[in-house]
C-alpha cells in the first residue's frame, strides 16, 4: 500500500441524509458523490490519488491531530495541534433543498499555524475536469467549477487559485480567527444557491440530529456506541426516499490489494430490514413507515421480479462494470460501480423482510390494503420456487446450494404470513403457507444438521459451518439453549475465530473468488447475541467489549476488522457492523436484566423458605422450651439429620 494512502479507520464521516462525504485524519475529504449517495464522486481520492479529487485543510507543518464528534451529531471536529499553536476545523454538511453543502469552519485556538488548502475537482469519479471561473456576487469572489449538470461553487475569504491542475494557497490562522468555507452543489442550469447561513449551521445540525436521539430508549453499558451507532444508520437512510443504504463507498477492498471490492451504495431488503429492526430495539420507530412505503414503490409490478437490492430511490439500474482510471484503494483493483449481485435468487431475503414487517406490526403500524397485498404475492411467489437452491445471504458467486440459513428464513418468511392472518387478522387462508412452514422446518432441523460433527451445516452438501447460523435462535426456528444450536456455537469458535472474532466462513471455494478475508464485524455481534440468548452473558460482554473497542476513534466500523493489527477493510461505515452493534448490546441488556431478576427470584425465594423454616420451628417448641431445630438431641444413626 502506498505510504501516503490513509487507513480505512483514519476516515470519518459527514453527511445530510441524501449524500456523504469522508474526511481523513489529515484533513482531506477524499471521497464525495455529488448530489446523492450513488450519484458518481468529484472526490475520488480514496479510490485512486489526489489527482482523481480531494479538498484539503490541514497544516503545513508537522501536527498531532486529534478529532471528535460533537455530542450527539456527526459533525465532526478536528484539532491541529503544531509547535507553534492550535485551531480546529469543523466539518458538517447541512441538509437543504435541490443542493447539496460541505461546510468548513475554521478557527484559531492558540498561537498561529499555518494551514494549507488544496482542491481539485473531477467529476465523474475522477476523470472529467471542470470548467473553473472566478466570479463575482454580491461585491465577493467566489470560485465556480461546471462540468455537464454538475455545478460547485465555493464560497469564503480563503479562496485557492489555480496552480496547474489544481488549485491551492496557504494561510495563516490566529487564536480567535474564525474562517467559514462552503462548497456548494446545485445543477449547472440551475440559479447559483444562496449562501448557507454558515454562522448557524453547526448549531442547527446538530439539534437536529440531537433531537432526534434523545427518543433513543435503552439502557445499558454501551450507551455512547449505540448512540454513535444509530446516528450512523440514520446517516444512510434517504431522509427523502427512505432508502437505506448498506455504505456509502464503493470498492474498498476486504484485504490488501484483494479482488472482493464491491459497491456497496445501495439499499438491500435485507440489510434495510436489518436497520429498521435496530432502530425498533432502541425505539427509534420515526418514520418507519417511510421504509415501507419505500420497500411498496421499490417492489411494485411483478412479485416475480422482487430483486435483492435497489437504488436508493427504489431504481433497478445497477449494471456491474468496472473503472479501469482508477488505481484502487491502496492498488486494489478492480474499483467496481454497480453491483451484479443485484440478479442473484436469495431466498433468505423475504424471510429478513417478513421478520421486520411482523415486528411494525407488533408495534401498532397497521398493514395497509397495499402492503399486505404486496406481502401476500410475494409468499405466494415464493411457494411457486422454494424448492430450488440459491446464492446465499453472502452473494456466493459460485455455484447455488440449499443454505441452511436460507431454508431457515423462508420457514420464517411462511411463519410470519401464517401469524399475520392467525393473529393479526390480516386476510387470507394460511392452510398453504402452514404446510410449507412446517416443511421447511422438519427440513432444516434433518438436512441442516450434521449428526458427525453436531452442529448445523453452511448448507445441505458439507459439514462446513457458516456464522449466518448464529440467527436461527433470533428468527425462533431453534431455542438458543437447544443441544443443536449449542454444538453449532461450538464449532463457529472451533472453525472461524480469529483472535475470538469470527469469519463468516471458510473462503475456500464456496464463493466463486480467490483471496481471502478477515473476521466479518457483523458475525462477532450475531456471536455475542447467541451468547446472550444462551445464558453465555459473561462471554457476551467479553466480546462485545473487544467489539467496541475495535472501533476507529469516532466510533465507526468498517464491513472487517484484523484483530491482529486493528485495520478495518470494506465498505466503511458498513451499516451491518453498526446495526450488529445496536441489536447486540440491547440483546445483553435484556439477558442481565433476566439475569438481575432470576437472581432476585431466587434471593426472595430463599428468604421466603427461611421465613417458612422459622415460621414452623416457632409453631412446633412450646413457650419456654427449647427448640429441637436448634438443640442439641440424641440421635440414633440410623436416623437421618433434619
Amino acid at each position: 500500500m502506498p505510504n501516503d494512502t490513509l487507513a480505512i479507520e483514519d476516515y470519518a464521516l459527514i453527511g445530510d441524509r441524501t449524500t456523504a462525504a469522508l474526511v481523513g485524519r489529515n484533513g482531506s475529504i477524499d471521497w464525495l458523490c455529488l448530489p446523492h449517495f450513488d450519484s458518481p464522486a468529484c472526490f475520488a481520492a480514496l479510490l485512486g490519488g489526489p489527482e482523481h479529487g480531494h479538498w484539503r485543510i490541514g497544516p503545513s507543518a508537522e501536527a498531532e491531530s486529534t478529532r471528535r464528534y460533537l455530542p450527539g451529531s456527526l459533525v465532526l471536529e478536528t484539532t491541529h495541534a503544531t509547535a507553534t499553536g492550535s485551531v480546529t476545523v469543523t466539518d458538517a454538511m447541512p441538509t437543504g433543498d435541490d443542493r447539496a453543502d460541505v461546510v468548513r469552519i475554521i478557527e484559531g485556538i492558540a498561537g498561529e499555524v499555518e494551514l494549507e488548502q488544496e482542491l481539485v475537482v473531477r467529476f465523474g469519479y475522477g476523470s472529467v475536469p471542470p470548467w473553473f471561473r472566478r466570479l463575482r456576487e454580491d461585491g465577493t469572489e467566489i470560485l465556480v467549477a461546471i462540468a455537464g449538470p454538475d455545478r460547485l461553487v465555493l464560497r469564503g475569504p480563503e479562496l485557492p487559485r489555480a496552480d496547474g491542475h489544481r488549485h491551492r494557497s496557504t494561510f495563516t490562522v490566529r487564536e480567535g480567527d474564525r474562517i467559514v468555507l462552503d462548497l456548494c452543489w446545485r445543477h449547472s442550469w440551475r440559479p447559483f444557491a444562496g449562501p448557507v447561513g454558515e454562522s448557524e449551521i453547526v448549531e442547527t445540525t446538530v439539534a437536529e440530529s440531537a433531537e432526534w436521539l434523545r427518543e433513543l430508549d435503552y439502557e445499558g453499558p454501551y450507551l455512547e456506541a449505540v448512540q454513535t451507532s444509530v446516528l450512523v444508520l440514520r446517516s444512510l437512510t434517504d431522509g427523502v426516499t427512505g432508502g437505506i443504504l448498506a455504505a456509502p463507498t464503493t470498492s474498498l477492498p476486504e484485504a490488501p490489494g484483494g479482488e472482493r471490492n464491491w459497491d456497496y451504495r445501495f439499499t438491500w431488503l435485507r440489510d434495510a430490514s436489518l436497520t429498521v429492526d435496530a432502530m425498533l430495539a432502541v425505539r427509534l420507530s420515526e418514520k418507519v413507515d417511510l421504509w415501507r412505503n419505500w420497500l411498496l414503490r421499490a417492489i411494485a409490478g411483478d412479485p416475480q421480479d422482487m430483486r435483492i437490492m435497489y437504488r436508493r430511490d427504489g431504481g433497478r439500474d445497477l449494471v456491474e462494470r468496472e473503472l479501469p482510471h482508477l488505481p484502487g484503494y491502496g492498488g486494489a483493483a478492480p474499483v467496481r460501480i454497480g453491483n451484479g449481485a443485484a440478479d442473484q435468487r436469495q431466498h433468505d431475503v423475504l424471510g429478513q423482510v417478513m421478520l421486520t414487517l411482523q415486528r411494525l406490526r407488533e408495534i401498532g403500524l397497521d398493514d395497509t390494503q397495499d402492503s399486505w397485498r404486496m406481502q401476500r404475492a410475494l409468499l405466494n411467489e415464493l411457494a411457486t420456487h422454494w424448492e430450488e437452491p440459491d446464492q446465499g445471504l453472502w452473494e456466493m458467486r459460485g455455484e447455488p446450494h440449499f443454505f441452511t440459513h436460507s431454508r431457515a428464513m423462508m420457514w420464517a418468511a411462511f411463519d410470519c404470513g401464517v401469524r399475520a392472518i392467525e393473529e393479526d387478522g390480516c386476510e387470507g387462508d394460511p392452510t398453504g403457507w402452514i404446510a410449507l412452514r412446517d416443511a421447511l422446518r422438519e427440513e432444516v432441523l434433518t438436512r441442516g444438521f450434521d449428526e458427525s460433527t453436531g452442529s448445523f451445516r453452511q448448507h445441505y452438501g458439507t459439514s462446513e459451518v457458516d456464522a449466518s447460523l448464529l440467527q436461527l435462535p433470533t428468527i425462533g426456528i431453534v431455542e438458543a439453549t437447544d443441544p443443536r444450536f449449542l454444538g453449532t456455537i461450538a464449532r463457529i469458535e472451533q472453525d472461524l475465530l480469529v483472535e475470538g472474532v469470527p469469519l463468516r466462513y471458510r473462503t475456500t471455494g464456496v464463493d466463486g473468488l480467490e483471496g481471502h478475508e478477515f473476521p466479518f464485524v457483523l458475525c462477532g455481534f450475531w456471536l455475542v447475541t447467541a451468547y446472550a440468548q444462551a445464558g453465555r452473558v459473561d462471554d457476551a460482554e467479553r466480546l462485545m467489549e473487544q467489539l467496541v473497542s475495535m472501533r476507529n476513534d469516532v466510533g465507526l466500523l468498517a464491513e472487517e476488522i484484523d484483530p491482529a493489527t486493528g485495520r478495518h477493510w470494506g465498505n466503511f461505515p458498513q451499516a451491518f457492523s453498526h446495526l450488529g452493534l445496536v441489536l447486540a448490546a440491547t440483546e445483553i441488556a435484556k439477558a442481565e436484566r433476566q439475569q438481575a431478576g432470576a437472581a432476585q427470584a431466587e434471593s426472595a425465594e430463599a428468604e421466603q423458605k427461611e421465613a417458612e423454616r422459622e415460621q414452623a420451628h416457632g409453631s412446633l417448641s412450646e413457650p419456654g422450651e427449647p427448640d429441637p431445630a436448634v438443640s442439641p438431641q440424641p440421635q440414633d444413626e440410623a436416623t437421618p439429620e433434619r
